[in-house]
């Protein structure tokens, strides 16, 4: 199957798909995944957690009267699990790979199961403007989320998303969708701000990852991570992602809007630290948490919230070890807890509007 997008120019582009800018993917053989699970079947791995996944009741009466308050928003980012994540800024109402089913499979019968329940059921979202697809594996794209969120009172909400999804989301009747290659950006236009901060610039970044969504389609849709450059607020969403150069290059790229006199960097960086052993089957799609520190440090963020931990087991670490490791890595690294924070699932992070003041990296121990 051909590209519909190959551009020769482009050097993450191919004929038959896309790969990453610095180290190119190589699915796993067969023999490799006996491998993997015939050393963690013998080491008794994952092991069972050793203490329970923080969960709180989430502050609805913030987040609604929040979503009602247009340009009086507070910037606030509320951890609904996994690598769904609901971010208030500007406006508007974003929500970040949306996965609120029971497990993670094209079945519900089989597959990893939801460890921990949605921070937020989908009855309990405001309604959201614009969600951030970073890929298509099931721990990301979830269909049954999707559908819901389709039908949600006040009309589906806008779709970003790489290349190569238009068609999936055309099949089940989603047509408010925009696909961008790397570097490309779509600005959306929020109607509830003053008229001189009426855009929003949404850009996709590399990310050193993958995709699939079937035994034949590998590679064929793109991958990668977003920047929003919110006047109150600028995001980073890593979406799935192993270490690489990109995140040096997402700071370069970016570096004119985030001058110390425009306010800095980012001011939240949503950052995955699970799904990480054993290294050598995951090194090359999944960051570790001594890595994840090191993404907080190429990309100059102010502050991070940890994703992609504590609710399905995908990979051999416990399900409660990612934030013990973050935190010796935070340690190692001269970084303060309140830095880059674990939230409790349902948990909602406050961030200073950047309108207000210029807000300084927070390195210190």
């Amino acid at each position: 199957m051909k590209n519909p997008h190959f551009n020769p120019a482009k050097k993450h582009h191919r004929p038959d798909g896309f790969q990453n800018n610095h180290n190119s993917f190589r699915g796993k053989r067969w023999h490799e995944v006996l491998r993997w699970r015939w050393q963690a079947w013998r080491a008794g791995h994952p092991r069972p957690i050793s203490e329970p996944i923080a969960v709180v009741a989430p502050d609805l009466a913030f987040i609604h009267a929040n979503a009602r308050a247009g340009a009086a928003m507070q910037p606030a980012a509320t951890w609904i699990g996994h690598i769904t994540v609901l971010a208030q800024m500007g406006g508007l109402n974003f929500l970040t790979d949306p996965v609120f089913s029971e497990r993670c499979f094209p079945v519900q019968w089989a597959g990893p199961k939801r460890q921990t329940p949605p921070g937020l059921q989908l009855t309990q979202l405001p309604r959201i403007d614009v969600v951030l697809l970073s890929h298509n594996h099931y721990d990301h794209l979830d269909e049954a989320s999707m559908v819901a969120l389709s039908q949600q009172a006040g009309g589906p909400p806008l779709v970003i998303c790489p290349l190569g999804h238009k068609a999936w989301f055309a099949r089940r009747g989603m047509h408010r969708v925009v696909e961008l290659d790397w570097w490309d950006t779509h600005v959306l236009e929020a109607n509830s701000l003053a008229p001189e901060h009426a855009r929003i610039p949404v850009t996709l970044t590399p990310a050193q990852h993958w995709s699939a969504r079937t035994a034949t389609d590998a590679l064929r849709s793109l991958w990668g991570g977003f920047a929003v450059l919110s006047p109150d607020c600028h995001l980073f969403f890593a979406g799935d992602t192993a270490y690489s150069k990109d995140f040096v290059e997402i700071r370069h790229h970016f570096a004119r809007a985030h001058r110390p006199e425009m306010g800095g960097g980012f001011d939240l960086a949503l950052l995955p630290i699970g799904a990480y052993e054993p290294r050598w089957f995951m090194k090359d799609q999944h960051v570790n948490p001594e890595e994840s520190v090191q993404i907080f440090k190429d990309i100059g963020c102010k502050r991070a919230m940890a994703v992609h931990w504590g609710c399905f087991q995908l990979t051999d670490e416990a399900l409660d070890e990612p934030p013990r490791a973050l935190a010796l890595a935070r340690e190692q690294q001269g970084l303060c807890a309140s830095a880059f924070h674990v939230a409790a699932v349902g948990e909602t992070l406050h961030v200073p509007n950047r309108l207000n003041e210029v807000a300084q990296p927070i390195n210190d121990a």
